[in-house]
């Protein structure tokens, strides 16, 4: 039987794993004695070598895998004493086969949770509507369309969707992109960042694609064999210091070439508005869909740069029709970027370990 949940203390975490485990009878552990925290509005990624126990964890928080001992937290109740049905109508699940029901429309599929949990319709097909725009989708094209009239990444699309519609506290996906072509994925992570940003989602993510984690996640849980957490940390402190052994050997080589696709442009990193004629000659300013603005990553900032053959290009201020130029990008000035986010790495890396000693 549920019990009411008390009020989450602020900045609690919204879903707390205590000396969670799991072991099945025949002896085998798939998750060892874990304590992790996920902070409101962080997007925790997950990510390890197959049979780490990392998508065991992820179930762990709806239920989906009882644990044999230890607890979880979700929104400071600890949800073995929550029905697990209830449970699973307030947290958002996404996996990488989207499961979408093959009888039901687009939008039917979409109001699945909203009609369980007794919504009316007018509210259910606004909701769904909502969802389809926020996705990048048309409500008027899509909501009719039955799942085998999709592409693969839309039917991703709608399976985001779906997680949505009844604005869940938490989002748990598991392996959500990998079912998609190359381009497709790259694209749905980019979307998907923007919508977790703009929604402010707790997400927890299960990937084995440690490129996919360092660019989508707030933070990165490195997992070995029998669902050992080996590292806890940002993605800049991640590649640039991973912990020695296993998660050094399994975030690999190509480290710096990592970093482009997770940094963000800030106005320390640019010439002076008024001051490009001090250096290379200016690029002509790029077409509104390929303007760098404060917050591009450093991979498009690279991809402007040599588009320019080199030359500064222009970053702007905001993203309106409209926005002020803020400062002029140089490729001495993306690599100070890059310097700057390895150095504030160190720097809290230091800070850490003198907590610890």
């Amino acid at each position: 039987m549920s019990t009411p949940a008390a009020p989450r203390p602020a900045g609690a975490p919204v879903i707390r794993f205590e000396q969670a485990r799991k072991e099945y009878p025949d002896g085998t552990v798939a998750v060892h004695g874990l304590d992790l925290d996920v902070a409101e509005h962080e997007l925790l990624v997950l990510v390890g070598p197959s049979g780490c126990g990392k998508s065991t964890t992820l179930r762990m928080a709806n239920r989906l895998v009882e644990l044999t001992a230890g607890r979880v937290l979700v929104e400071g109740q600890d949800i073995a004493r929550t029905d697990p049905v209830a449970l699973r109508r307030r947290i958002g699940y996404v996996i990488q086969n989207v499961g979408l029901f093959p009888h039901r429309t687009v939008g039917q599929n979409i109001a699945t949770v909203p009609a369980l949990l007794g919504w009316d319709r007018q509210r259910t097909r606004t909701r769904t509507a909502e969802l389809l725009e926020l996705v990048g989708l048309d409500p008027g094209v899509y909501s009719a369309r039955y799942p085998y009239q999709l592409s693969g990444g839309e039917r991703q699309r709608v399976g985001v969707a779906r997680a949505l519609a009844a604005d869940p506290p938490v989002l748990l996906m598991d392996e959500p992109f990998g079912a998609v072509d190359p381009e497709g994925r790259r694209r749905l992570q980019q979307e998907f960042w923007r919508i977790q940003r703009e929604l402010g989602t707790t997400v927890m993510l299960v990937t084995h694609d440690i490129d996919e984690a360092v660019r989508l996640g707030d933070r990165i849980a490195v997992f070995s064999q029998g669902g050992h957490l080996e590292q806890l940390t940002d993605a800049v402190n991640l590649l640039a210091r991973p912990a020695a052994g296993m998660v050094a050997d399994f975030v690999g080589n190509g480290r710096a070439v990592r970093l482009l696709g997770i940094g963000e442009l800030v106005a320390v990193d640019l010439e002076p508005a008024g001051s490009s004629s001090n250096g290379p000659a200016p690029a002509p300013l790029l077409a509104p869909a390929s303007a760098l603005r404060l917050g591009s990553r450093f991979d498009d900032a690279f991809a402007a740069l040599a588009a320019s053959g080199g030359q500064a290009v222009p970053v702007l201020a905001g993203g309106g029709a409209g926005a002020a130029i803020a400062g002029w990008l140089t490729p001495d000035g993306l690599l100070g970027a890059l310097r700057r986010i390895t150095a504030h790495a160190a720097d809290e890396s230091d800070e850490a370990a003198s907590a610890h000693r």
